[in-house]
């Protein structure tokens, strides 16, 4: 729809278009509009901003010249800016038609930028501000959208956040704090489906974006963004609308949201607000471009799923080239059930931990439940249950386990809490796992030794080594030399992310399993002798030292 198509149709349901018409608005508002005073739900035009008092303790101002949010003002408190910037989508959107309704209890304001349709709608007595944001196409650059809150309101320096320090270490968003411990915006410690709000509280003040379904975003369930980050000057939350490192999808168009800025007495946000639980009825008749309701969305139900490892969580996800939805299979028995699903053709995966076991495709279609048998996950499928004579880790799709794994996903391989990155593992040691380092650059640990004896039955024959990855930077990939008798060919590169990862908080990539097919010969025939297993990385690409062609490590076994 054209920009010119989209105002007529605004106009014919009563929207304002443009800042000469307020005296309309005025009237289309009827008696609750009115001043931006305390406990006045309404709206105002000051000249410059369309004035939103929601009748609580929130007054916030939308910019009509480009839709930016300039003022956030909770309680006579101005949280809203820092280092004179107000909170938009990407840096801003420039020149924008920016239109104003009230309907009832719901204000909603309206910006359109080219392609792009964003909302900010408010309602009666609440503290909230409810976003959308509709990106169509690549022709308008909107990845994020950011909150940005004044210096001084709060503090933070949690893992998952981020504060500028004196260094610089990588790029220009990787930092080294005096004490040796690294920040980057990009460690976000959190999967997607790890959090429903980020934010701050302080002094009986909580600020907080809760996330959208993130329907419209990529990455599935396990992926790492940006969420919040504190420096002298403020700090930013985070709506993450498409986010471009280690992604693993191509960037999907359509609505997000609603995504809400909550203000709350200092606890978290409302339940009611997150993402599944929060319903909008009241936003059906908005004429929001590209809603859908939920009449008009589908459900997927599973009755349990079998073959599962009771060690492990089970994630069930749907995903096409429009949407993606996920949701938790239940640990009793498997069941699950994803609703709110947009109509259409989807891939079905069941994911062990983060690797993928089982898939099959499900139709869903609108006001329906598509309810499906007992999914039975195959043996095949879950290279655990095959039988090994060694194995390191486990596979789930992760490193978790592994040396240094947990600290990857909000710190820098250089960070001063890393153990070292070099060391020689021992099977039977009980410390293989901890001990090998979840992951490996061809400029830092290249070569890293695995010792490990065999009987002789096992050393007469040929054996399969496999090595699991979950992502790879630089094409980095793993060749192996077994007691110097052998040593395999250069595998080629799986299809991987091609940004930083291993350096940015995030092992998530493809899972691709490197398989070896080792003969007799390699082994050494006495027993009582260890074989050595070396493992190097190979790439024609990367730089040095932590940018140098590198992987993650999923699990490492020796079938037998």
């Amino acid at each position: 729809m054209s920009q010119a198509t989209d105002q007529e149709a605004l106009g014919r349901r009563g929207f304002v278009i443009g800042a000469a018409a307020t005296a309309a608005g005025a009237a289309l508002a009827g008696p609750l509009a009115g001043t931006a005073r305390a406990a006045a739900f309404g709206w105002s035009d000051d000249g410059t901003h369309y004035v939103v008092d929601t009748g609580a303790n929130l007054v916030f101002k939308v910019r009509k010249s480009n839709g930016d949010l300039a003022s956030l003002v909770h309680r006579g408190t101005e949280y809203q800016g820092y280092g004179g910037m107000n909170s938009h989508i990407e840096s801003g959107l420039g020149s924008s038609t920016v239109t104003i309704r009230q309907s009832g209890s719901t204000i909603l304001v309206s910006v359109a930028y080219g392609t792009l349709r964003h909302y900010y709608a408010a309602r009666s007595g609440e503290n909230n501000i409810y976003v959308w944001t509709n990106k169509a196409d690549t022709s308008v650059s909107a990845t994020r959208f950011i909150l940005r809150v004044r210096a001084g309101l709060f503090l933070n320096d949690a893992p998952d956040s981020y504060t500028y320090a004196p260094t610089t270490i990588e790029a220009s968003d990787v930092f080294r704090k005096s004490d040796g411990q690294t920040r980057s915006k990009h460690f976000s410690k959190l999967r997607v489906m790890d959090y429903d709000y980020v934010g701050w509280s302080a002094n009986g003040v909580g600020l907080w974006i809760v996330r959208s379904n993130h329907e419209k975003a990529s990455g599935g369930p396990f992926y790492r963004s940006l969420l919040r980050h504190q420096s002298a000057d403020g700090g930013g939350l985070y709506e993450i609308l498409y986010y471009g490192q280690n992604q693993t999808e191509e960037q999907r168009f359509g609505l997000q949201g609603p995504y809400v800025i909550a203000f709350t007495d200092g606890g978290a946000p409302s339940s009611s607000l997150f993402p599944g639980t929060l319903t909008t009825p009241w936003a059906d008749a908005l004429g929001i471009a590209g809603y859908v309701g939920a009449g008009g969305r589908g459900r997927v139900a599973g009755v349990g799923i079998t073959g599962r490892d009771a060690a492990y969580p089970y994630t069930v996800g749907l995903a096409n080239s429009a949407a993606q939805y996920w949701g938790s299979a239940r640990s009793s028995d498997g069941f699950f059930s994803l609703s709110g699903v947009l109509p259409g053709m989807y891939t079905l995966t069941v994911f062990k931990g983060e690797l993928a076991v089982y898939t099959t495709s499900v139709s869903v279609t609108a006001g329906g439940t598509t309810t499906l048998n007992s999914i039975a996950i195959p043996s095949s499928n879950d290279p655990s249950r095959a039988t090994a004579i060694w194995r390191i880790n486990d596979w789930n799709g992760t490193p978790g386990g592994f040396k240094n794994a947990d600290l990857m996903t909000y710190a820098h391989p250089s960070d001063v809490r890393a153990a070292s990155w070099t060391g020689n593992v021992v099977i039977g040691s009980g410390t293989e796992t901890s001990a090998f380092p979840c992951y490996l650059w061809k400029d830092v640990n290249s070569g890293i030794l695995v010792y490990f004896r065999l009987t002789a039955a096992q050393a007469a024959a040929a054996h399969t080594l496999r090595i699991g990855v979950t992502t790879a930077y630089a094409n980095g990939r793993p060749q192996v030399v077994v007691n110097d008798r052998w040593t395999s060919a250069i595998p080629s590169p799986p299809t991987q992310p091609n940004t930083r990862s291993l350096t940015n908080g995030s092992y998530r990539g493809n899972n691709h399993t490197f398989t070896y097919s080792v003969p007799a010969s390699a082994w050494l025939t006495d027993t009582s002798q260890y074989n050595g297993l070396r493992i190097n990385v190979v790439s024609g690409s990367g730089t040095t030292s932590y940018l140098s062609a590198g992987t993650a490590i999923d699990a490492i076994d020796l079938l037998s």
